[in-house]
């Protein structure tokens, strides 16, 4: 019994390996313990610069933006989004500040009827203990990345009862009219206490994929 307990995980590993995944190749998000604090976005003034321009507070067009992930097991992909959140991002001229968003988790849906009642359940999101999970940015540094990323963004993610911070890459763009942020990274989904593993034939993968698309007007 043993031996074939052994040979079954041994199959599974090799298949893991060599299942092909969106996920292969993205970035991953650095995990601290959260900050608690916000800072400015990184900007340094030089002493004749002239006065930083007014602040303005954005709302997030939901109409307009998507957060969603994919996560992966032995047998492939599984995408998914949340439908319901909430955000704001406060620039100064062309500079991006801050940026913070709520998502109610019982708005999770996904690409199989049966797997988005499982993602609400205890297992995963857990959505009647936990309605709902929180981004806050504490830093906002210029910084180019592959990809195209514009920014790194550092910030306090509470996701399951956990509170993490967390650094990825981003690509902003403020105008007149508004702004946007992409970023697209991987979390390990354990660093949040959300560690069902899976069928023992369709193991589950740790990193899950953020696809996180806003938009921000007046």
């Amino acid at each position: 019994m043993k031996h074939n307990k052994r040979i079954l995980l041994a199959a599974t590993l090799l298949a893991l390996a060599g299942c092909k995944s969106e996920l292969d190749g993205k970035p991953v998000a650095k995990v601290a313990e959260a900050k608690g604090e916000t800072k400015a976005a990184t900007d340094v003034k030089k002493v004749d610069a002239p006065p930083a321009a007014a602040a303005r507070t954005l709302k997030a067009d939901a109409a307009a933006s998507t957060i969603g992930f994919v996560g992966s097991k032995l047998t492939g992909d599984h995408t998914g989004s949340f439908k319901a959140f909430t955000g704001e991002t406060t620039v100064e001229g062309m500079t991006p500040k801050s940026v913070r968003f709520t998502i109610e988790t019982g708005s999770v849906t996904s690409d199989d009827e049966k797997l988005t009642g499982h993602l609400k359940s205890p297992d995963f999101f857990d959505v009647e203990k936990y309605p709902k999970a929180e981004f806050s940015s504490t830093a906002i540094a210029i910084k180019s990345a592959a990809g195209g990323a514009t920014h790194e963004v550092t910030g306090d993610l509470d996701l399951h009862g956990e509170k993490k911070s967390i650094t990825f890459p981003a690509t902003i763009t403020v105008d007149d009219r508004g702004a946007k942020g992409t970023a697209e990274f991987k979390i390990n989904r354990k660093d949040f206490k959300i560690v069902y593993p899976g069928m023992p034939d369709d193991l589950i993968k740790d990193e899950v994929l953020l696809k996180i698309s806003l938009s921000f007007v007046p």
